[in-house]
């Protein structure tokens, strides 16, 4: 049984602005390959990580629309990106671009001085490198063992 709307002959109100599309915001990062599952997506709404034009998303069942702002971290960056488009499928990387812009992209100057851009990973995420120390610091050798040991014996 359907319930008809007065003032609109197919029993949909056009006017009302709550019915724009929208999407549940896990999908439309799974969508938009933010994630790569969507319960991880729904790990970060849940954790409550998400910012929609500022404002702490805590569920993922929460809704978004073309035109929101959204800011999440992803990796060891904070990503702030604006929704292009709802999308309606999880597709290939070229067309989950198209469902947002990057509001703080890459310049290719950042892509070439962060670590790992040389072989290709130069993504905007920084690669973490192996700490250095001083030579001589750190875990002893064995024969560095060895000989502690043999003070140690004879005190």
């Amino acid at each position: 049984m359907a319930v008809e709307v007065p003032g609109a002959p197919d029993g949909s109100d056009a006017d009302d602005p709550s019915d724009q599309a929208r999407l549940r915001i896990d999908r439309w990062l799974w969508f938009a390959r933010f994630f790569k599952s969507r319960s991880a997506a729904s790990q970060v709404c849940n954790a409550r990580r998400i910012r929609i034009a500022g404002k702490i998303v805590a569920k993922a069942s929460h809704t978004v629309k073309v035109g929101d702002i959204l800011t999440f971290p992803q990796a060891r960056t904070i990503r702030t990106i604006r929704i292009v488009a709802l999308g309606t499928r999880r597709g290939p990387a070229p067309e989950a671009q198209t469902l947002y812009e990057d509001m703080d992209p890459v310049t290719p100057d950042q892509a070439a001085a962060q670590p790992g851009a040389a072989r290709g990973k130069g993504r905007g995420l920084l690669e973490a490198s192996p700490a250095k120390r001083s030579p001589g610091s750190g875990r002893p050798t064995k024969s560095q063992r060895r000989a502690l040991d043999r003070l140690r014996d004879d005190v």
